[in-house]
């Protein structure tokens, strides 16, 4: 646990326009962004009238719907964006689906994101992140746990009572099984809370007696 008297504060936001659950993580006076849905524009808004100082941003996966504000953010505020390499060729499929929503295209010259693969981070002082790679429903999905705080943010490798979607580009049926069996293999604690991409967040408690498919 922290050896100080501050301890993060997760967040879990949903900017505008509403579909995916991004997560904003707090030490102080500093930030942390988990999968930059939105407009930048919205983020830099919010991120000004809180005080916040943008340290980094963590994307689970490379789909529009979690990456959109990310290179704008990165660009802004010369932070690092940390996406596993696999997913860059989504980008610009990505792009389709921002025009479906309204939200600004992800243009060519990018501020580009840097690789991330399993291991541990700390993201900031006293606060540990452990990286888990889960291919399947991208080839770079991964998630994000937080064995101090009981924490897991999941994308969408894992959904309350389901799964991503495999059949887009990049999507693997039997990589996303794996992906879901190591996860239920780690034997996380059954108060861990869970933050899944899009839909209701649950607990690792409530995912063995829910999820057909967490086994």
């Amino acid at each position: 646990m922290p050896q100080n008297n501050m301890t993060p504060n997760f967040e879990i936001l949903h900017m505008p326009p509403e579909n995916t659950n991004s997560v904003l993580v707090t030490y102080g006076n500093e930030a942390v962004i988990f999968d930059a849905w939105g407009n930048a524009a919205d983020w830099e808004k919010l991120l000004s009238s809180r005080g916040l100082k943008l340290r980094a941003i963590y994307s689970t996966h490379g789909h529009g719907d979690h990456i959109a504000a990310a290179p704008g953010l990165a660009e802004k505020y010369n932070v690092p964006w940390y996406l596993n390499n696999e997913d860059e060729i989504l980008i610009p499929w990505s792009n389709n689906l921002l025009a479906g929503f309204g939200l600004p295209q992800i243009e060519p010259g990018y501020c580009p994101a840097t690789d991330i693969n399993a291991g541990t981070i700390k993201i900031f002082p006293d606060v540990v992140m452990e990286v888990i790679e889960s291919p399947g429903h991208t080839p770079g999905g991964v998630m994000y746990y937080f064995p101090d705080f009981g924490i897991l943010i999941t994308g969408d490798t894992l959904f309350r009572d389901g799964f991503g979607r495999y059949d887009l580009p990049g999507g693997d049926a039997n990589a996303l099984w794996q992906s879901i069996s190591k996860l239920y293999e780690m034997n996380l604690p059954d108060e861990t809370y869970v933050v899944h991409g899009h839909g209701v967040d649950s607990t690792i408690e409530i995912l063995k007696r829910t999820n057909p498919y967490f086994k």
